[in-house]
């Protein structure tokens, strides 16, 4: 089997639950740091799939890995390898294939809800029409011409969209306890800059109940993964 390839943009932003789920199957992961300056590889074919996390820069941002990263992403569909992308790793995959990516009209930190927008979500989230997912953004995607918007929240229009095998994310299904723990430490500035927005949770309400959570965001986050890896191209 061929190793699926992780793309790593910051050093708080790991693989989390998705590297589990994947580890759990026996297959191998190849992380590629971006944070750490690894090459961007140039063939898609190497890999059975490539996931893409989050990170705190724009797709917009004059970043040098930028442009390779979008190349890769329109060789892997082209190839029908499958891309699965969370948060920023979405919004590359949303520009990647002519869509855009800016502002949001709010930021969104912590648990909030968002809800199907398309009998296509039943794919890749069951059975679920509503459900609280992790959400840390202040930018948001466009839905690519023949993508399927299939995820929305009430401060953000689109949260997920699918197109065959891949599918793209603006919220973070991925999140252990762990990496929630972090972000409420080293974004504890953002939040407080950002407290009037009704979207914006404190540290305290995001980690209360935090098993739980983190738990019931597991399952939903296996439901995709299992989704997904029915594509992989070995």
């Amino acid at each position: 089997m061929k190793p699926i390839a992780v793309f790593r943009h910051s050093p708080t932003e790991g693989p989390g639950h998705f590297a589990t789920y994947i580890n759990g199957l026996g297959r191998e992961i190849r992380l590629f740091a971006m944070d750490c300056g690894d090459p961007v590889p140039t063939d898609p074919s190497a890999f059975a799939g490539l996931c893409f996390m989050g990170g705190p820069m724009s797709v917009n941002d004059p970043l040098p890995w930028i442009p390779p990263v979008l190349e890769l992403i329109r060789k892997a569909v082209a190839a029908d390898i499958p891309v699965i992308g969370h948060c920023l790793g979405g919004q590359l995959m949303s520009k990647a294939l002519g869509g855009t990516v800016g502002t949001n009209r709010c930021k969104e930190i912590g648990w909030l809800d968002v809800h199907a927008t398309d009998p296509a979500a039943a794919e890749w989230f069951g059975d679920r029409a509503r459900f609280p997912s992790f959400h840390w953004h202040g930018e948001t995607f466009t839905v690519p011409t023949g993508a399927t918007r299939v995820l929305a929240s009430a401060g953000c229009d689109n949260q997920a969209w699918a197109m065959g095998k891949h599918l793209a994310m603006q919220c973070h299904i991925e999140m252990t306890e762990d990496l929630v723990k972090s972000w409420c430490t080293g974004g504890a500035d953002e939040i407080a800059e950002a407290a009037a927005q009704p979207t914006v949770q404190q540290p305290a309400d995001i980690q209360r109940d935090l098993e739980a959570r983190i738990a019931a965001l597991h399952a939903v986050a296996e439901t995709a993964y299992a989704k997904w890896v029915k594509g992989l191209k070995d």
